[in-house]
């Protein structure tokens, strides 16, 4: 540590407000006062929730308030939007001491709170304390280092920010054109062209969710893997469950749909059972109806965009299996179908390879941002 720094507890520097458990039934998305929950932090200026009803001004934040998130990936974010409520599980640091200023601790505390999340054990989500944030031992040098230091962040930290914001937007139109392309290919409707209720082409199940209880971490004799949301094409969460009757089981040529929140992100390829969350989709008509024509359809806009129309939750995008079996979709030849995969697949591959090429440049600069903050926070810069 640099000559003239010193170390100190948070609770020492600053006093923390835990947000509030407002009523659910309060919860809506167009009427009522903002709600900052923990998905509505790394935006920093906008909610999904407001909340209707009676609420203590305490737990009103304004613009430049320092959050933490609780639960998840711990982050200090500073709120940018309009006045809105500290829900539970969020956090707000104020009154701070004369020693510290408060961005001079944004830029620094975030490496304190990944320390925390590295060691932190947890079964479904990692939660961290108020106390375990207070107890955080913060450099802190001078006012007059802390406010060059901070001069010299904001300046390096804007010309980060416009470049990223850049490569995000090229990231974006990749995606984009994409799909563009691949809602042309699919509404063409060219010559011996059908609509099809999928409910005739497929067999569709929705999945079971066993006790959480059950779940574990490591493979063993007598248990199966255990599909959820978050787990296609990862095995960063896998976990597994005893192998019962009860359980809804896929195969590897199943496409399995996320039918909750991300409705109509798609994955194929796995063995195992899956959760409520997931519909299971088989290809039932496989003389009429490619295989792959069917995964690339199900997360277009043109099925996608149906399914969130009859979404039945007004907050949380979410369909029921009914809305699939209703749906009616594009049926050209199975030839056609074949030869309009065969362009799909080109135009992904392209796609992919603008994708890699722009989330390099993201992690480059966020690679940057993090080498400066360790010069800062060693006194070196």
């Amino acid at each position: 540590m640099k000559k003239g720094w010193a170390i100190k507890p948070l609770a020492a520097l600053l006093e923390l407000q835990n947000g509030y458990a407002f009523d659910s039934k309060g919860f809506n998305s167009s009427d009522g006062m903002p709600l900052i929950r923990i998905r509505s932090l790394k935006a920093g200026v906008e909610t999904e929730t407001r909340f209707k009803g009676d609420y203590d001004k305490k737990y009103v934040v304004k613009a430049g308030d320092l959050l933490i998130g609780m639960d998840g990936e711990f982050g200090c974010y500073e709120w940018r939007g309009e006045p809105a409520l500290l829900n539970q599980r969020v956090c707000r640091l104020q009154r701070f001491s004369g020693e510290l200023i408060p961005r001079f601790l944004f830029y620094g505390v975030n490496d304190y709170l990944k320390e925390i999340e590295e060691v932190t054990g947890y079964t479904t989500v990692k939660h961290i304390s108020s106390k375990q944030i207070l107890e955080i031992e913060f450099p802190v040098p001078p006012l007059t280092e802390q406010k060059r230091i901070v001069a010299k962040l904001d300046e390096a930290f804007a010309g980060l920010a416009k470049a990223k914001e850049n490569a995000e937007k090229n990231l974006q139109n990749a995606r984009a054109l994409f799909e563009s392309y691949l809602h042309s290919i699919i509404t063409q409707r060219g010559k011996g062209w059908k609509m099809e209720k999928l409910d005739d082409l497929t067999e569709l199940a929705r999945g079971h969710n066993p006790p959480k209880s059950k779940f574990i971490r490591e493979q063993k004799p007598g248990y199966v893997r255990f599909y959820q949301i978050r787990d296609g094409g990862s095995d960063d969460y896998a976990c597994y469950v005893p192998d019962t009757p009860q359980l809804h089981k896929m195969k590897k040529d199943d496409i399995m749909m996320v039918a909750y929140r991300h409705v109509g992100r798609v994955f194929r390829g796995v063995e195992g059972a899956f959760n409520v969350a997931l519909c299971k989709i088989s290809n039932a008509r496989r003389d009429i109806l490619d295989d792959d024509y069917l995964f690339h359809l199900i997360p277009s806009q043109y099925v996608k965009g149906e399914l969130l129309k009859r979404s039945e939750r007004s907050l949380i995008p979410s369909m029921s299996i009914e809305h699939l079996r209703e749906l009616r979709i594009p049926l050209p030849p199975l030839r056609e179908q074949q030869h309009t995969v065969k362009i799909i697949n080109r135009l992904s591959n392209e796609a992919k390879r603008l994708t890699r090429l722009y989330e390099q440049k993201l992690k480059a600069l966020e690679s940057f941002k993090k080498s400066i903050l360790h010069e800062a926070f060693s006194g070196n810069l």
